[in-house]
């Protein structure tokens, strides 16, 4: 970090110093000045700083080492608060969270359906100061309100990929004016799968030095790049849609337009039309077999798989198999060392699909004579997404030193 700092502002120096904290859960001014690289007379200004504005706080002292002992410091989590949102078809999730991203309130509420957005989002606006109100945080604390959506980012006069017009409705692109005028916070909308990464870097205390991956599934796959403490965008903040890798160039048309991507080929609803093609399993698992129904169709045949019921191992273990081929891929081009599974679509079938992973990247990830590349599914939850847009707010707010962070809105 210490050649980050080299010429950083004021205000850089003391967003780099307060994300040293947070990873480091509790740490002493001397280990700060080390991993920072700065000296002990600059870490001592930050730190009577941030003791001032109350975002830290000390709490007790070091192991002793033959002289004085340390004060340790740490966050000061009530200092700030945050609400985080997923918006999804079959519910809405929502979470208040403190500074370490500790969750101290959460609802659950039915999701969009086939509601218009302007529809559901007066029912998301009450339930929202319902929830803030129901938390009980002091108002001034609250920084702001992130929300999670599938889809994409970018601006009007984007090509939709869609026939269907309610298909892109919801797409952060298409909500967000509606969203930040409906909200009366500060706000950043955020795709699911970039929001669920950050999410594990902020509440797992991942130290910015580490790169990682957060692999994403709900309806489709989705993956957030964390680089240097932050997210990796691209040109049109776009990165990651893992579900649009090809992976068979004659395999089974996808609604993108492609041909033989990860999601025409793994996902819940490729899942859900196999199983459908054995009426025997079909009808053991009452499955629905309706467009609406395969989320919970695909729940059913993940939770039997856990339980052991071989014909549902063999069809996650199939698109496991896929999704393991996509992420070796991407190890392969990012030279990976973690990589998590987070998102409801890992719920209940989460340790076949890491298992699956391990054992392919363990044979044939190009690196793996120099690193293992570790797949580990979330601890998160299924509330990873709005956790992480929560997650979001914090960051954008108490480390702007990180460049690419979307500032909130008003």
């Amino acid at each position: 970090m210490g050649k980050i700092l080299k010429g950083a502002t004021a205000q850089e120096t003391h967003s780099a110093i307060l994300d040293l904290i947070r990873s480091s859960g509790t740490v002493t001014r001397v280990d700060l000045a080390e991993r920072s690289g700065l000296t002990g007379a600059s870490i001592s200004r930050v730190v009577k700083q941030l003791l001032a504005d109350g975002l830290i706080v000390e709490t007790g002292l070091g192991d002793p080492t033959g002289g004085k002992r340390a004060t340790l410091l740490q966050f000061n989590p009530r200092a700030r608060h945050a609400v985080g949102i997923s918006i999804d078809t079959p519910s809405t999730t929502y979470v208040v969270t403190d500074m370490s991203g500790r969750v101290i309130e959460q609802l659950s509420s039915r999701g969009t359906g086939r509601d218009a957005p302007a529809t559901a989002v007066r029912r998301i606006t009450a339930e929202l100061e319902d929830l803030i109100v129901k938390a009980d945080i002091e108002p001034a604390t609250l920084v702001g309100v992130g929300v999670a959506l599938a889809g994409r980012q970018g601006g009007g006069g984007l090509r939709l990929l869609r026939t269907d017009s309610s298909k892109y409705a919801w797409e952060p692109f298409a909500v967000r004016d509606t969203l930040s005028a409906a909200i009366d916070h500060p706000i950043v909308v955020e795709n699911d799968s970039t929001c669920a990464a950050i999410g594990e870097f902020w509440a797992g205390r991942i130290p910015s030095a580490n790169d990682f991956a957060t692999v994403y599934m709900a309806t489709g796959f989705g993956l957030g790049l964390v680089t240097n403490g932050d997210v990796y965008r691209g040109s049109s903040s776009n990165v990651g849609e893992i579900g649009h890798m090809v992976l068979d160039v004659n395999g089974p048309r996808c609604w993108c337009g492609g041909q033989g991507c990860l999601e025409a080929l793994a996902a819940p609803a490729a899942v859900v039309k196999r199983a459908e093609g054995d009426p025997s399993l079909a009808g053991d698992l009452a499955l629905r077999g309706r467009r609406t129904a395969v989320r919970s169709d695909f729940a059913k045949i993940a939770r039997s798989a856990a339980a052991g019921d071989h014909r549902c191992v063999r069809l996650i273990e199939e698109s496991a198999t896929y999704l393991a081929k996509a992420l070796l891929s991407i190890t392969n081009l990012l030279d990976l060392d973690q990589i998590i599974l987070a998102g409801p679509g890992f719920s209940e079938a989460g340790d076949i699909y890491v298992r699956v992973a391990v054992a392919e990247l363990n044979r044939l990830s190009f690196v793996r004579a120099m690193h293992p590349t570790r797949v580990e599914q979330s601890k998160l939850g299924p509330s990873a997404a709005a956790l992480g847009a929560a997650s979001m707010v914090l960051h954008s707010q108490l480390t702007p030193h990180q460049k690419s962070t979307r500032a909130l809105t008003r």
